[in-house]
């Protein structure tokens, strides 16, 4: 709870910006004080992702109405819009957010000091804060969770939006091949209108104020940081221990896809594992399985699979976690490296509808940190490592 507090005195520390870079060098300075080597690697954020998706929304709106007069030039230009849209929400490459300004920000990273072990575990959580917004109302929040939960599919806003700019192009398609019907302009009308909703909410966020960021993510990052002195004092025998505290995770996870693109070469991808924790400051233990932003990935297999194992013996013993999977329409610091073919997950802590109700809000405060929640993440996720040490150690003696 102290860290937490520490960390959220840093106020507006949003991607770019000094609060940033200073709660960074305090994240270091602890790191160091508890006998840990560590460097703060510089990089480049666009911190104004929430314009950058509002540009893509307006194309799309402004190029369905140019549509009805030019069928071929609105399908050209909502095609581009998809795919810029597509490449920036999965990390392969930034068009449209290569348009918009650049802040200098910073990952924290602090090597294990077991260089030669047989395998390597990345403790990662992010350390900058959010904007709020009309779209994070916890009334809406909630009826997407209860609609996401009763369809049992994945639902998250940046799915919404690019599926509505994907199902424009049949349409405009039809409209090429001369098909202008009653039916095709009803067709036409709901995606269109999801994207002019989508304009007004992505500039809403974006002109709305600094959140404090105590559960999303300073209760992440004091988890790493505990668990980390804890690995260090009973290290695993077959795990090279890593932390990464990285920034610029709320302009879509800019940070760790830096920290990916830098050290690619250097991290074997059969022998590093990300494992990250985030938003585990209130409710009970979630394990991602499938997350993304556009379309669903699935996470490690093996992770998965260990994560559940603990679930399992927890429910047979005293259900303290209350552990289950989580398949969502979101994406964290887990993406990016499990988009680069590195095996990775995500630990955190939700209510019983698989939501944070103050999550991007006001009330994202250090009282209304819950320190049970905080402990039952600890213990899961150090489970974890101790699990993937035992597997790591099974199969290096096999």
């Amino acid at each position: 709870m102290d860290v937490i507090r520490e960390l959220c005195s840093f106020e507006n520390r949003l991607a770019g910006t000094d609060a940033e870079r200073r709660a960074a060098n305090w994240l270091a300075t602890r790191l160091r004080g508890a006998g840990r080597r560590a460097e703060i690697e510089p990089t480049y954020v666009h911190p104004r992702y929430g314009f950058v998706h509002a540009a893509h929304c307006a194309l799309g709106f402004g190029a369905s109405l140019v549509a009805i007069v030019v069928p071929a030039l609105g399908f050209a230009i909502v095609l581009a819009t998809a795919v810029s849209m597509y490449l920036d929400l999965n990390y392969r490459a930034y068009l449209m957010r290569r348009l918009f300004f650049r802040r200098a920000s910073q990952n924290v990273v602090a090597p294990g000091k077991r260089a030669g072990a047989p395998a390597r575990v990345l403790l990662c959580a992010h350390y900058d804060a959010a904007r709020t917004g009309a779209a994070f109302n916890p009334k809406l929040v909630a009826r997407g969770a209860r609609l996401a939960t009763r369809l049992s599919i994945p639902i998250g806003p940046f799915r919404v939006l690019f599926w509505s700019l994907a199902v424009l192009l049949p349409i405009l398609g039809a409209r090429m091949a001369g098909i202008d019907s009653a039916l095709i302009s009803a067709l036409q009308l709901p995606p269109t209108l999801i994207l002019l909703v989508g304009v007004f909410l992505l500039t809403d966020m974006e002109l709305s104020e600094v959140v404090p960021g105590a559960n999303d993510n300073a209760s992440g990052v004091a988890t790493v940081l505990s668990l980390a002195e804890e690995l260090d004092a009973d290290p695993p025998a077959n795990l090279d221990v890593w932390v990464l505290l990285t920034g610029g995770e709320e302009c879509l996870q800019e940070g760790m896809r830096s920290f990916v693109r830098a050290h690619r070469a250097d991290l074997d991808r059969e022998t590093t594992y990300f494992l990250n924790l985030d938003t585990v400051g209130d409710g009970t233990v979630r394990f991602e399985a499938c997350a993304g932003w556009v379309v669903t990935y699935r996470l490690d297999r093996r992770l998965v699979e260990l994560c559940a194992a603990i679930a399992t013996a927890d429910r047979e013993s005293s259900d303290r976690y209350q552990a289950r999977p989580l398949v969502h329409g979101l994406a964290g610091d887990s993406m990016p490296p499990r988009v680069a073919g590195f095996p990775a997950t995500a630990i955190t802590c939700l209510n019983s509808l698989n939501y944070v109700p103050d999550r991007h809000t006001p009330n994202d405060t250090p009282e209304r940190v819950d320190a049970a929640a905080l402990d039952r993440a600890h213990s899961f996720a150090l489970e974890l490592v101790r699990a993937l040490d035992r597997d790591v150690g099974r199969r290096t003696s096999r």
